[in-house]
């Protein structure tokens, strides 16, 4: 197995070298040949999706996990859409910025240059298959994609149409290499792959992403959990903390930027919490509560210590409490994932306060934790979310597929 992928790895670095001189038309063209390639292939994509779901029920694999596997008509549109945002994108690579002259004459700046090989391990999620492909070929990188047995006929169906719009944009096939077999042994060699991957990004389930952090000899992009928290001020609007958590908690369950933990100012707990108790039970959400909470809400179970540190990715919410802002930021801090926290309010001094406070990859004011996403935030798609404090953090992107390098202008100077 180290030998297949030492071969892959080696076509992708080949290749990567081959893209450096590839311009901006080229790499759009293979976005928007690919774009129009899924909307032709549209019955062949759904027809392998529904292989990969039946194998998904009869190995009995989660709901989430289902639905983090399942495409449709509409999630084929989006990754359309995600392509047509992509091409659209400035290309970042060869930007030059951060110039200063210096007294000898010299101008001394940045330009900004793709990673290198990147390696994508993944779970479920097809639409990663086009989302990293994408991503790493407008950011001028070469991509290694691997990704779960549990969706292998829909990356394949898929990388078959990625393979034709590079080869009709006349950009190296390789640039997109794809593992071709689901040995769990293949993750391992890509993981101790020094000198011909230069970046591995998780994307799947805590075991997955806790494997790819303990085991990698490979600089690692990467979030675990996505415990998120939606903390309701003393001046909330009544009406958007409602709506807000409904969506934060029902939208889509299964979710990384799911709310999982919500906070309640105690001068609005008693007013607020039977309200947004009756809109959850619209959508059967199981409620756990802290003995506070209890007494408002008697009915629902109680939360124990390992609630405030759990990603459910369920139809679950623990609520808590907190007896001012600064007990919601402490206990965000203490039990959070550093993810996506977001502050229901109309104090602007109180919001200032909370993103400046909350430590983590995305902060929000009066908006559903679901927005922490790259097509949300207009990156065209994200090849993953870092909480990780170096190079990029929060959803990644195309500027977070790149590095920058000194560049140095001089006409005949010498030290």
């Amino acid at each position: 197995m180290q030998n297949y992928i030492t071969q892959i790895a080696q076509q992708a670095k080949a290749a990567f070298y081959e893209l450096a001189n590839a311009d901006s038309a080229a790499k759009n063209f293979a976005l928007l040949r690919l774009a129009e390639l899924i909307g032709e292939h549209e019955s062949a994509l759904l027809a392998a999706n529904a292989q990969d779901i039946e194998l998904a029920k009869q190995k009995n694999l989660s709901d989430a996990m289902i639905d983090r596997l399942k495409i449709s008509s509409g999630s084929l549109k989006n990754m359309i859409d995600g392509l047509q945002q992509i091409a659209a994108l400035p290309d970042p690579i060869g930007e030059m910025d951060e110039f200063r002259l210096r007294p000898n004459g010299l101008r001394i700046g940045k330009m900004r240059v793709p990673l290198g090989v990147i390696g994508m391990i993944y779970e479920a999620r097809p639409n990663v298959t086009i989302d990293a492909a994408a991503l790493c070929l407008k950011s001028g990188n070469a991509c290694i994609l691997r990704g779960g047995s549990e969706a292998f006929s829909s990356n394949m169906a898929l990388a078959k149409l990625i393979k034709q719009a590079l080869k009709e944009a006349k950009l190296p096939e390789n640039a997109v290499c794809f593992v071709e077999n689901t040995d769990r042994e293949s993750v391992g060699a890509m993981l101790q792959a020094v000198d011909l991957i230069d970046v591995i990004i998780p994307r799947g389930g805590k075991n997955l992403v806790a494997r790819v952090t303990e085991q990698a000899r490979v600089p690692v992009i990467k979030h675990l959990d996505g415990i998120c928290h939606i903390y309701v001020d003393e001046s909330a609007d009544s009406n958007k903390a409602i709506n807000i958590v409904f969506n934060a908690k029902t939208s889509r369950c299964g979710t990384c930027n799911t709310v999982e933990t919500l906070l309640i100012h105690q001068n609005r707990a008693a007013e607020l919490l039977p309200n947004i108790a009756a809109k959850l039970a619209e959508k059967n959400v199981e409620m756990r509560g802290c003995e506070r909470t209890r007494e408002i809400l008697p009915d629902i179970q109680a939360a124990c210590e390992e609630d405030w540190a759990t990603e459910y990715l369920a139809l679950i919410l623990s609520i808590k409490i907190v007896d001012d802002f600064g007990a919601a930021v402490s206990h965000i801090n203490q039990y959070g994932s550093h993810h996506t926290d977001s502050i229901i309010t109309e104090n602007y001094t109180r919001a200032n306060q909370f993103l400046r406070l909350v430590d983590s990859a995305s902060v929000m004011v009066n908006a559903s934790t679901r927005f922490a996403d790259g097509f949300e935030y207009g990156l065209g798609a994200e090849i993953g979310i870092s909480t990780d404090k170096i190079h990029v953090r929060g959803p990644v992107g195309l500027h977070g597929l790149t590095s920058q390098k000194w560049v140095v202008l001089g006409d005949g100077q010498i030290r």
